[in-house]
């Protein structure tokens, strides 16, 4: 594989990946594809030979692991399928000054500014009973524009563009239809009709989990083509990068985690701080102090992006931590545990990017700004397991665009095709100096 067909692959799975569902979905493919076999939560495990597996639960979050007969260490990478973005509401159907509109929630910490006036879809979950009265579930993605969030005119905000505020709950309301139609059975009728291109026999739509995401395609940019934008990158660029290297044929001991709900706090079955990762392990591994053994020998690779500095705010930075993109991947650091890197895991990370002649860099916030966290420190306080985070940097994180560099992307892959390769050292003894 050569960097240029690593992006393609990668931009081709973001497009695929839509919602946290379709992520899931595709990821599954992916491993599929690379022979890893389905194993389901409600199975029973305690015959599973040594291969290679995976599993998901609730459609959004997915483990994927391969294993021996009593292995020494785990080499464990985690990221994350959910992105910030605006998640429809129950009953979400408005009609006013002859608009058809939908209701929605802000999922996590969006930057919201540049929803406004983007050609929106909806893509997601549905649950539908059939005509024997049966619950489903179903993946909807509408794939085409069909909403839009209009900005007010500037000759009616003269203000704009020097005290703009967004109201959360008024001026985030999607337009479906510009002028009601006549004969226009209304949203639901046409999500139903969504649903009848893959079946027939759908009786009653009951709930749904959808969320609107900006139908223009992630794209490589710059005269160099040297960047990539797009939707989702923040963390699905992660969850590609553990995949790929996870899907390589050379993992061994190996295992990945790909949450769901990072960024409304992990907390939920398919969390972090939910028991998903522990329910594995106990499964994969029943004997207490066996397990306990394998975890303090083992290595948690959290992967989530990192922001790096931009040209135009270069003093929202810590002057001594300037990453910069296409200048490798970052090493996070945060002394109040926002991140859970320490020097020993951090510097095992460093040698990693060494033996594939990776460059790394680092950052930690300034005193001075609120420091973001992880499903780094979430995972390692649950479990006990060292943990590095680490990540691509990125510019406009939680935009509806955000922006990488090509080459981090592909670095990134070769340090975690090389992590789970088995070759570095994970157990390191302490000595007493001085």
């Amino acid at each position: 594989m050569t960097t240029d067909t690593y992006i393609e692959d990668l931009l081709t799975f973001l497009t695929r990946s839509s919602s946290p569902f379709h992520a899931v979905y595709t990821a599954a493919k992916m491993l599929e594809q690379a022979q890893f076999t389905r194993v389901e939560e409600t199975a029973d495990w305690r015959d599973l030979q040594p291969g290679k597996y995976y599993t998901t639960r609730s459609d959004s979050s997915l483990i994927a692991f391969t294993f021996s007969e009593k292995p020494a260490a785990l080499r464990m990478a985690g990221a994350h399928t959910d992105s910030p973005c605006l998640k429809l509401k129950p009953n979400a159907e408005i009609s006013r000054q002859g608009c058809t509109q939908l209701g929605v929630e802000v999922y996590g910490g969006a930057l919201l500014g540049p929803w406004f006036d983007r050609d929106l879809s909806l893509a997601g979950r549905v649950c539908w009973l059939d005509t024997a009265d049966r619950l489903h579930t179903s993946l909807v993605d509408f794939k085409r524009p069909i909403a839009v969030i209009p900005s007010l005119a500037i000759h009616l905000d003269r203000e704009v563009n020097t005290n703009r505020s967004i109201n959360k709950q008024t001026d985030l309301i999607p337009i479906l239809l510009g002028n009601e139609q006549e004969g226009h059975q209304g949203f639901r009728a046409s999500l139903k009709e969504q649903l009848h291109k893959n079946t027939s026999d759908i009786q009653e739509l009951l709930d749904v989990d959808l969320f609107f995401y900006d139908v223009q395609g992630p794209a490589r940019i710059g005269l160099a083509d040297d960047l990539i934008t797009g939707a989702r990158l923040d963390n699905l660029v992660s969850c590609h990068a553990l995949l790929t290297a996870m899907a390589s044929g050379i993992s061994e001991n190996a295992m990945i985690v790909l949450n769901d709900h990072e960024e409304v706090g992990s907390v939920s079955t398919t969390g972090a701080q939910g028991p998903f990762l522990q329910a594995v392990l106990e499964r994969l591994f029943p004997d207490v102090e066996h397990r306990n053994q394998l975890l303090s020998r083992s290595l948690l690779l959290s992967v989530d992006n990192a922001h790096a500095v931009h040209p135009n705010f270069a003093d929202r930075h810590d002057s001594l931590c300037l990453p910069r993109l296409n200048k490798g991947p970052v090493i996070k650091h945060n002394a109040n545990q926002r991140y859970a890197t320490n020097a020993l895991t951090s510097s095992i990370f460093r040698t990693l990017c060494h033996r594939v002649h990776v460059p790394v860099q680092e950052f930690v916030m300034r005193n001075d700004l609120a420091c973001g966290s992880t499903i780094g420190p979430l995972t390692a306080a649950g479990i006990g397991v060292a943990t590095v985070d680490v990540g691509i940097p990125s510019w406009a994180m939680h935009s509806i665009r955000e922006t990488m560099g090509v080459l981090d992307c592909w670095y990134m892959h070769l340090v975690l095709r090389e992590f789970f390769s088995g070759t570095p050292p994970l157990v390191l003894d302490t000595e007493m100096i001085g």
